[in-house]
């Protein structure tokens, strides 16, 4: 979907028109849910805090609690999404780690932008494992990061990456991993 939220202004959110509504709710889901998903919570649990992030967002904008955004609803919805997600793994008594990518928020945030997040040094045997990643084919880069990266089920990546059938994800699957794992074998 064609991202229409900057041409959104508070005043068409106050309306409560179903579309306006239904569009920031849509364009801004998958974004969430990507981004949630450093924090090693359940999809459930990612989708809750989603819908629960939306609905104080919308609570918000109706009781005139906001009288203008000073970021884009974006990253409003981002933050508190994030509070929730922190209150959670509180509760859970959950580490946050320092190696989420805050770059799948959006590249127009000038906020999010300035956020530093301190990369941790690399192991040897994730050094190795960036290294020879890259060197993969983007096929196999692509399809390795669908499946355990971002969590996709075979079945899912039959459609996202237009295979034939499960089957072959599962041989190219496999064929990526076999190749990866030789490569970083022959340089330790």
């Amino acid at each position: 979907m064609k991202n229409t939220e900057a041409n959104i202004t508070l005043e068409d959110l106050k309306k409560g028109s179903d579309t306006v509504l239904k569009k920031v709710y849509e364009e801004n889901r998958d974004k969430f849910l990507n981004y949630a998903r450093r924090y090693n919570l359940s999809e459930d649990e990612n989708i809750d805090v989603y819908q629960d992030a939306y609905v104080i967002f919308y609570n918000n904008v109706m009781s005139g609690k906001i009288e203008s955004f000073t970021s884009s609803i974006s990253t409003y919805l981002f933050s508190i999404g994030k509070y929730l997600i922190f209150d959670i793994m509180r509760k859970n008594k959950l580490k946050v780690k320092g190696d989420f990518d805050m770059s799948v928020v959006g590249n127009e945030d000038a906020l999010v932008n300035t956020i530093e997040v301190e990369q941790p040094e690399l192991t040897t045997e994730q050094a190795l494992l960036e290294k020879h990643f890259g060197e993969l084919g983007k096929k196999c880069q692509e399809l390795l990061k669908l499946f355990y990266y971002r969590g996709y089920t075979i079945q899912e990546i039959v459609v996202e990456g237009e295979y034939n059938s499960e089957n072959v994800v599962k041989a190219a699957k496999s064929r990526c991993m076999k190749t990866l794992k030789e490569r970083i074998k022959e340089n330790r």
